[in-house]
């Protein structure tokens, strides 16, 4: 993840950048972004490790196996609230100056590689120990990878082979979204426009109780992805008030979603209601601070690594989980104190696995080949131009005799 370089583009050439912008060309990493992510992530783990009735236990509700850390793991599902505002910012910092093929390749390469890997590995576990998520259907996990592996297995109203992959379908929205608006052409007004018709279409979509428009736009996800996109606005160009009013006005529909239509199993009777409108406000305030260039300090490089295995982590922790449970807990020698650091280390170095081993080499060989395509399309379809060639010397004819030899040079 780089900065972005603080010159404005053509398009916005009027915009005034910040004072101490990063001058163009050097794009150093966000660091501090890195390590909210792997916090966010890091949080979710907690949650569904100790916090709530999760796949990880079956038939046991990790709060009774863990009531010193369930106060606290009940509420890191808002990990995700987080990981939806860090999306809004990054992924408009990365469609920003892109058309949308290279948007689209980008994407593609990032997220596909692991994911693959953690549905593969949550059939392999299954096929060896039985782990599988319980639901409640009883739907062969076999008969879902293939749904699986295309990511739209919620479109298709196919049980995933980890709930977690919920976030993944929200994200898509987002991107499909972010796609169109670069074919019309990102620029800082459109974006403005687009933020603030989104919260407007996602308020029709409450009011009409409209299924589709309720499955295009998400009312309830859209303003962490719209106050992200206002907080990148501002961390590139400056504060305005619009930009503000626009997080002012997420902020308020994301408490007032989140409390009113709080899942079931989050459910906290007298506490959610306090806790949440908290949490939510100080996870707004963090990407204030960031927007504002405040956390600039944050630039251990160790972040780095920590970012780059939130994404793996967040996709294989309960799969790794569930499966060390079912074979070793209970246990005569394992107790409840001994399998939550094992669980969580083995989660953690399978995520640095899966990173090094799978995601970086399937990136390295996807990348060029589906910029080829890309050019091909580009083409419509046309063989690439053939590079010009040296000229050749041809051997004189006997009808043609060569010329004459340039004198030697003199030394």
């Amino acid at each position: 993840m780089t900065r972005p370089s603080a010159a404005p583009s053509t398009a916005v050439s009027t915009s005034v950048a910040p004072a101490g912008t990063i001058p163009a060309g050097t794009r150093p990493r966000l660091r501090e972004l890195d390590l909210l992510r792997f916090v966010a992530v890091a949080a979710l783990m907690l949650h569904h490790f100790a916090g709530v009735r999760s796949t990880v236990w079956p038939g046991r509700d990790a709060q009774k196996i863990y009531p010193e850390l369930s106060p606290v793991a009940h509420f890191g599902y808002l990990g995700v609230q987080l990981a939806f505002l860090i999306s809004g910012f990054v992924i408009l910092m990365a469609v920003w100056d892109r058309d949308v093929a290279d948007f689209a390749v980008a994407r593609v390469v990032r997220i596909y590689p692991a994911y693959w890997f953690s549905v593969l590995l949550s059939l392999v576990l299954y096929l060896i120990c039985g782990s599988a998520v319980p639901y409640d259907d009883g739907a062969d996990p076999v008969r879902r990878v293939l749904p699986n592996l295309t990511m739209l297995q919620d479109g298709l109203h196919v049980a995933p082979l980890e709930v977690a992959y919920w976030v993944l379908w929200v994200e898509l929205h987002f991107y499909v979204l972010m796609a169109l608006l670069a074919c019309v052409g990102i620029t800082y007004a459109r974006c403005v426009t687009f933020m603030v018709s989104w919260l407007l279409i996602g308020a029709y979509a409450k009011e009409s109780g409209s299924a589709f428009l309720g499955a295009v736009f998400l009312p309830e996800t859209a303003p962490y992805f719209i106050a992200g996109m206002a907080f990148f606005l501002i961390y590139r160009f400056g504060s305005n008030l619009a930009l503000w009013l626009i997080i002012a006005a997420s902020w308020a529909l994301s408490v007032n979603h989140l409390v009113n239509d709080v899942s079931p199993l989050n459910e906290w009777e007298g506490v959610h209601e306090v806790v949440i409108p908290i949490v939510v406000t100080v996870l707004y305030a963090i990407m204030a601070l960031v927007a504002l260039r405040k956390l600039t300090w944050l630039n251990w490089r160790g972040f780095t690594v920590l970012g780059a295995i939130a994404y793996p982590l967040y996709l294989v922790h309960e799969t790794v989980a569930r499966a060390i449970v079912k074979q070793f807990f209970p246990h005569p020698i394992i107790d409840r104190l001994t399998v939550l650091p094992v669980i969580t280390v083995a989660a953690l170095a399978t995520a640095c696995l899966v990173y090094w081993f799978v995601e970086k080499p399937l990136q390295r060989i996807m990348r060029p080949r589906l910029r080829a395509a890309v050019a091909q399309i580009r083409r419509n379809g046309a063989a690439p131009p053939v590079p010009p060639t040296t000229e050749t010397v041809t051997e004189p004819s006997e009808r043609e005799p060569a010329a004459a030899a340039p004198p030697a040079s003199v030394p």
